[in-house]
């Protein structure tokens, strides 16, 4: 519990019993409340009612921060147990898949999470700088390469994991209610917020690797981080284009198709300046900029001109990380980068900004491995394809996620 809350709670229970103790002196003395006391009793109990509603509205914000920040972090799947007739597995260890490598048990298998897993530590390095938090599992090692491929995975959306892969109806927000000053005896005038609805669908993604018999079947090659860093980085490559650009037809919805400009530059070229950005981070309203999933993302070369960037005081508005694994930071929030969006240009969308955590990601089960040993006979080489069902799309269209535009 916040402090925040505790004050709301210890200001409630002071109001309540000032309340309480009111109703108690009248009643003590057999009698109705005096008009002055009536008029501290409807005081006091309003005071309760706002206090009620303040409570609700901090617990509800702080428990949608961290949802947002435990988006990524935590990708829950159900559990399954192993089923020799289907081939599934749920918790797939390194003796199972060389098994499965070696034609042992199936043509195919689907891997799953077996419970949550944890991907905003993943750092590199040493132990004791944070190599021990590296997840282990298949299911997890190949989920981190996909996270490490795609910079919108690393921003943490909101994932949903579903064991089917039908269309799915998520609720989209057009467009916020509004008031407005009404004079007294006249109607106020409705104002409803305006929602749409997004379909999440299951594209399938898919890869061809290849492996030698000897590779197979040594027991003293690390397979499994083979298999995992091919797969992971092959779909995460592909799936995390989409995520950026993807038009929506034929593939995922990208978080640039649907972000709205917050800036359009004024320089020549599409050239960035520090006030551009600190324009683009203001374009986007407090309860965003102030969530968890809130991100800049670039593409290198673009990241690389940012840094140069510096501010009226003379100080370079970059600030590197000093924590290892964390993003570097841009204005005070965190930047990552990522090959797929535009570089900076005449009328390109370069710079993205906003609360990643309102792009909404579905995955369609685990993913499935199949084997063969015929594909690439020839050559003993034993073949296998990796295959991903996923879909994306921005569901927050009043300005959560805004971008900056070069001038034209």
């Amino acid at each position: 519990m916040s402090d925040v809350v505790k004050r709301l709670r210890e200001r409630r229970e002071q109001v309540w019993q000032e309340a309480k103790a009111l109703a108690d002196r009248a009643a003590e003395e057999n009698r109705n409340f005096s008009g002055e006391e009536e008029g501290q009793w409807q005081s006091l109990n309003a005071e309760l009612d706002a206090l009620d509603k303040r409570i609700k509205n901090v617990l509800d914000g702080e428990q949608r921060a961290k949802d947002a920040e435990d988006a990524m972090a935590k990708l829950r799947g159900e559990p399954r147990k192993q089923d020799g007739s289907s081939g599934q597995r749920g918790g797939f260890g390194s003796e199972e898949l060389r098994a499965f490598a070696r034609g042992e048990g199936g043509r195919h298998f689907d891997v799953l999470p077996s419970g949550p897993v944890n991907y905003r530590d993943l750092t590199k390095g040493s132990a004791t700088a944070g190599g021990n938090t590296v997840p282990t599992s298949f299911y997890e090692r190949l989920m981190a390469h996909l996270i490490e491929t795609s910079a919108v995975l690393q921003t943490g959306p909101t994932v949903l994991n579903t064991s089917s892969g039908e269309q799915i109806q998520i609720p989209k927000t057009t467009a916020h209610s509004s008031a407005a000053i009404t004079t007294e005896g006249s109607p106020i005038t409705e104002s409803d917020p305006a929602f749409g609805q997004v379909p999440l669908g299951a594209f399938k993604y898919g890869t061809l690797i290849q492996a030698s018999r000897e590779l197979t079947t040594d027991t003293g090659v690390d397979l499994e981080g083979y298999l995992s860093m091919q797969a992971g980085r092959a779909i995460g490559n592909a799936f995390g284009a989409h995520m950026v650009t993807g038009t929506g037809t034929g593939q995922p919805r990208g978080i640039v198709t649907d972000a709205t400009v917050g800036k359009t530059g004024a320089t020549a070229g599409g050239a960035i300046t520090s006030d551009d950005l600190i324009d683009l981070q203001y374009s986007v309203i407090a309860p965003y900029r102030a969530s968890s999933s809130c991100f800049w993302v670039v593409k290198d070369a673009t990241l690389g001109a940012i840094r140069k960037l510096k501010g009226s005081d003379g100080q370079y508005i970059w600030q590197p990380s000093l924590v290892a694994g964390a993003p570097d930071l841009l204005l005070g929030k965190p930047i990552v980068t990522d090959p797929n969006v535009a570089g900076v240009g005449s009328s390109a969308k370069s710079v993205i900004f906003g609360d990643f955590s309102q792009y909404f990601v579905r995955l369609a089960g685990g993913i499935r491995f199949e084997r063969s040993d015929d594909f690439a006979f020839s050559s003993d080489l034993v073949t296998f394809r990796a295959l991903m069902r996923a879909d994306a799309a921005l569901v927050d269209l009043t300005g959560a996620v805004k971008v900056f535009q070069g001038a034209a």
